[in-house]
Parts: C-alpha cells; sequence; structure tokens
C-alpha cells in the first residue's frame, strides 16, 4: 500500500496511514458514495445511530441526573474525537476515521459506567461474559437496524478494527479477519491506536475537572500530581487574579496540550525509527506507534491513579455505583427469569436467540436490552418492575 499519498478529502495524508480506496471494505458490499469517503460515511453513520443519541444519557463517572455540567459518554466521546482529530491532522493520519472510531468507541457501554458493566459481566459470566468494547463492535454490527439491506451499520474493517481496542484470545476465535491480530499479536492501524490513546487524555483530564466541580477533590489534593502541579504553579503565576472556575479551565486546557503535543512528537519518532511505508507494515510493527514519552506517560499514570484513589473510589461515587450494581442486577435477574417481562421486539429477540443457541442466546438477548438503556431509563425501569406504586 505504499507509494503516491492518499487524498482523505480535502487534505493529503501519509502512505502509512489507514486509506479509504485501499479499505478492506464492509461486511456487506456497497456502492461507493460520489462524494464522501468510506469513513466519512462510518463517521456519519455513528453520529445518526441510536446508540449515539442514547449517550447524552449515559453516564461518564457522576450518574447524568446528579448535575447538568459533568461529562455524560456522548460529550466524552466528543471531547475524545477533538483531541483525535487534532493529533491526526498532525501526524497526517485520516481524520475522518479517527473521529468516527472515536465517536463509536462507547456505543457499547453500560447505564451507570463501569460499575454497569461489572454488574452485567457478572450476571452473563456463565453465558460468554460482557465486555463493552465487544457489545460497541455488537451494537454497529447486528443491533442498530437503519438500513434495508443489512443489519447494523456496516461500518469498513478499519473503524471496526479500532472500536474493538482489546479482545480475549477465546472471542477472538469468533470474530474471524476481525480477531485475527489479537491471535497474532499484530497491531491496528495508526488512526485506531490514536482514539484509543485520545480516550485515556481526555477522560484522565477531565474527570479532574469534574471531581472538582463536584467537590470530590480539592486544588491542595492535586499538588502532589506532578502533571497538575506544574501547570497549576505556572497559571498562578501568571494571572495571581484569576477567579478559580478560570483558573481550573487554564490548567486542565495546558495540561492537554503538553500531552497531545507529547504524542505528537513521539508518534513521529516512533514512525520513523520503524520505517513504515504502509498500514500493512504499521500492523506488522513489534508494539504501537502512537504513544506518550516516557517521562510524560508516567506524570499521566500518576493522575490516573491519583483519581483512582480519590475520585473513583470516593464514598459518594461508591454509594452510586453499589446502586446501579443493584439495579442492573435486579433488572438482569428479572428479564431473564422471565423474558415475557421484555418489551414485545426483544422478547422476539430473546426468545429467537434461545431457540438457537439455549439459554446463552436468551441471557445475550436480555443483556442487549439493559446494556442499551440510558441511567435514568434503566431506573425508570427498575422501579416499573420492583415498585408496586410505580406504573408500568
Amino acid at each position: 500500500m505504499s507509494g503516491a499519498p492518499s487524498s482523505g478529502g480535502t487534505r493529503t495524508t501519509a502512505p502509512y496511514a489507514a486509506r479509504h480506496e485501499t479499505s478492506r471494505g464492509r461486511r456487506y458490499p456497497e456502492p461507493v458514495s460520489e462524494h464522501r469517503t468510506e469513513y466519512q460515511r462510518d463517521r456519519d453513520r455513528v453520529i445518526h445511530s441510536n446508540a449515539f443519541r442514547r449517550l447524552v444519557y449515559k453516564t461518564q463517572v457522576f450518574v447524568n441526573h446528579e448535575g447538568d455540567l459533568y461529562r455524560t459518554r456522548v460529550t466524552h466521546s466528543m471531547e475524545v474525537a477533538q483531541i483525535g482529530r487534532s493529533i491526526a491532522r498532525a501526524l497526517a493520519l485520516d481524520e475522518d476515521l479517527t473521529e468516527a472510531i472515536s465517536l463509536a468507541h462507547d456505543l457499547g457501554h453500560t447505564p451507570f459506567g463501569h460499575a454497569g458493566q461489572d454488574a452485567l459481566n457478572e450476571c452473563m459470566r456463565e453465558y460468554g461474559g460482557f465486555e463493552h468494547n465487544l457489545q460497541s463492535l455488537r451494537v454497529v454490527d447486528e443491533i442498530e437496524e437503519r438500513y434495508a439491506d443489512f443489519p447494523g451499520l456496516n461500518l469498513t474493517y478499519e473503524a471496526r478494527e479500532g472500536i474493538l481496542k482489546h479482545c480475549s484470545v477465546n472471542n477472538a476465535r469468533q470474530l474471524g479477519e476481525l480477531g485475527q491480530r489479537f491471535i497474532e499479536r499484530r497491531q491496528p492501524g495508526l488512526e485506531a491506536q490514536l482514539a484509543n490513546l485520545a480516550d485515556e487524555i481526555a477522560y484522565n483530564n477531565h474527570d479532574v475537572d469534574d471531581g472538582l466541580r463536584a467537590g470530590l477533590i480539592e486544588v491542595d489534593d492535586l499538588r502532589d500530581v506532578r502533571l497538575f502541579a506544574r501547570h497549576h504553579d505556572a497559571v498562578r503565576a501568571a494571572y495571581p487574579e484569576l477567579a478559580p472556575r478560570r483558573m481550573i479551565h487554564e490548567v486542565i486546557r495546558r495540561m492537554i496540550n503538553e500531552v497531545v503535543l507529547d504524542v505528537i512528537d513521539t508518534s513521529e519518532e516512533r514512525i520513523a525509527r520503524a520505517g513504515v511505508a504502509s498500514i500493512d507494515d504499521v500492523r506488522a510493527a513489534d508494539g504501537p506507534l502512537i504513544a506518550m514519552s516516557a517521562v510524560v506517560h508516567a506524570d499521566h499514570v500518576a493522575l490516573k491513579h491519583f483519581l483512582g484513589e480519590h475520585v473513583y473510589r470516593h464514598y459518594r461515587v461508591l454509594r452510586m455505583t453499589t446502586k446501579a450494581r443493584r439495579v442492573l442486577r435486579d433488572l438482569f435477574d428479572a428479564l431473564f427469569d422471565d423474558p415475557r417481562l421484555l418489551p414485545e421486539e426483544y422478547a422476539d429477540n430473546a426468545r429467537a436467540a434461545e431457540a438457537e443457541l439455549g439459554k446463552a442466546g436468551r441471557a445475550r438477548a436480555v443483556a442487549d436490552y439493559v446494556a442499551g438503556m440510558t441511567d435514568r431509563f434503566a431506573m425508570l425501569e427498575h422501579r416499573r418492575l420492583f415498585d408496586p406504586g410505580e406504573r408500568t
């Protein structure tokens, strides 16, 4: 695939970027678009999907109804896409593919964030487990119902490759060509690597903002975190009278900028050193080529550990996640025990899946329904099923 650079819409991409003209294609062949590249179509299909719209009411850290300004899955996904596109442009990668993967990476996430995923995984332990990356792929491959000619969104191989960030070897064996790289320990394309790293950059820095806004942490708590401390000190020195809210925004803006610039510089060096000339070369590389430097990565990890200790395990967050796990376990158990409680369409899916795969099929159909819920719908459905005074 090396040779002349590809024109991805209005700009020229590097020869080692994903190239829509030589994409591995879609599961169901379609005519090409006259005015859009294949990766632009991927992005547009994600944005117009039902699953993407539901992300506006799915939690990032804080449950949706707790405040209007906290991140949700949809705002997080947009922030990931913004960071990803900025880096993709600097590295001459395909921006549209990077954005498509970034916007789609959380489509399969449960309500109530990671607490919901953990609960649903426990419920599905005997039936293949539940993992949100696999569920995101399931959403775009099967669950979305929008097109007359095929199930799902029929995204390109490269977009689907980026959505599936992690996968066990057992699950990979069931995914054909898409799972082969996990078996052979090969790398995904650079756009997929970039979307994965942009996800980490976004949630690490923006969870600082939400944690401060929620009062779970204070600025003084963060003074031992190197990445935060050096930018906070610089901003205070330059703007000693700046209001606290603007101070925090300026600090976080600079934190993100430092990491992004470091990723660009480090990735450029790695790409040059690896001597890759095509996406096939990227996939055959010994390791990821999109990365932070060792120093910045250490600071990034230190911030992640701080958030884990002081935000994600804060008693107020733990109280909510405990309730969330209970809600999802109750919903799954009730609907699995009696699928007639499901809405008619989902009950039909459960019967068909059970006829084909037994209890594992019924469980997967119930998991699909529960995973697709928003936070507030899950709480409402729980009341409908368990509160005698709630109207069904």
